[in-house]
């Protein structure tokens, strides 16, 4: 897609996108809205649900942006943390309602954040290696964590404030450790809350069911790690990002329509699953995919330094965006502000960088000034 026409080329200043020119109409434009600097290596990126803030984690503090103006509002740092060497937040994650961050480090504590004071509520402790990936649940009353020590666990909030959990299998508020069979680098819930996703070093994903805490379904087809996965908005699919290179679209329409007694039915029995498309063009590993909230885009981000968008219906790539210069450890993806249609992309990389980009419907040659929302 090197050679291609400028209408289908979109560049800024120190960044540019390549549209697909099999894709015709091109339906799709990409600006460049902020370039948030750090200090080290961002390990990721999250937005809150409303999509006016962006949390970042790197080196020792979590970083809470306004995606409008790009201004910093807050950086949380742990001051009783150990200060010997560096202690990357690998995972940060807005509660659904907005007012509480989860952090997850590679001290295996999870912090979660009182945004309004900006102080450590409560720690959940019992991992024992570095957290890589949290999720909330949609209705903010747990947490899901997924380590390298070979574990997910379920973290229960309830009331529990000012309080350090002890790392015990049975302690308050957390629910027994799923035993994994190779280190967990991902965790998503699905949007009923019914279900986790595991993505592991072996190369498989897992689905658990939450309120049983049973394996239900393994999903076979990558060939190297996965280091990312996301669930689809209406819950039906499901999206996972490998080191082989690939991304991988897993239909879960049968498993959500399960009801009670269906799922009862499969407790003991664990289904193996194939993937239903596989998304190629990366040209190394995929380390982050996303998905938009109306469902209609995927989001990729590799150690080749680029971002691709995909349509999930027929795994075409609708443009490669590069900007940064090192890889895109973490993308994440929102609703924003504009006409429908439109949203907000962030991207976090191993150059010091987190930026906000703003895509929407292509409005023809000339597109929009950099810097403009779509």
């Amino acid at each position: 897609m090197d050679r291609v026409g400028p209408e289908y080329r979109t560049e800024g200043g120190d960044w540019f996108a390549i549209y697909n020119p099999h894709v015709v109409p091109r339906v799709l434009d990409v600006k460049l809205v902020h370039t948030l600097l750090h200090e080290s290596v961002v390990c990721c990126v999250r937005f809150s649900s409303d999509g006016t803030r962006l949390a970042t984690g790197c080196n020792r503090s979590a970083q809470i942006f306004n995606t409008k103006t790009g201004e910093k509002i807050m950086a949380l740092i742990d001051e009783t943390a150990n200060k010997n060497g560096d202690l990357y937040i690998r995972s940060v994650c807005f509660s659904p309602d907005g007012r509480l961050l989860a952090t997850g480090a590679e001290d295996r504590q999870i912090r979660i954040w009182d945004l309004v004071r900006k102080t450590v509520l409560y720690i959940f402790e019992g991992h024992q290696q570095e957290i890589y990936s949290l999720c909330f649940s949609p209705d903010g009353r747990y947490i899901v964590s997924g380590s390298g020590d070979k574990t997910a666990c379920v973290w229960e909030l309830g009331d529990i404030v000012d309080q350090v959990l002890p790392p015990s299998p049975d302690a308050e508020g957390r629910t027994p450790a799923t035993q994994q069979d190779a280190g967990v680098t991902s965790v998503a819930v699905s949007p009923d809350g019914r279900f986790v996703a595991c993505g592991s070093l072996d190369c498989v994903v897992r689905i658990w069911d939450v309120q049983s805490g049973q394996m239900i379904e393994r999903l076979r087809g990558h060939r190297d790690s996965v280091y990312s996965v996301a669930f689809s908005p209406d819950g039906k699919a499901l999206v996972s990002g490998s080191l082989d290179k690939t991304l991988k679209w897993w239909n879960l329409s049968d498993l959500k329509n399960l009801d009670g007694d269906a799922q009862r039915a499969r407790r003991g029995r664990i289904m193996e699953r194939r993937e239903t498309m596989t998304f190629g063009g990366h040209k190394d590993y995929v380390l982050s995919v996303a998905m938009s909230p109306d469902g209609k885009w995927i989001v990729s981000g590799s150690k080749d330094r680029g971002v691709q968008f995909w349509d999930p219906r027929t795994a075409t790539t609708q443009f490669v965006l590069q900007g940064h210069k090192n890889s895109v450890i973490s993308i994440d993806m929102s609703g924003g502000q504009g006409p429908p249609g439109s949203g907000l992309l962030a991207t976090g990389s191993g150059d010091y960088q987190a930026r906000i980009w703003s895509y929407g419907p292509y409005h023809g040659p000339g597109g929009l000034p950099e810097g403009a929302r779509i």
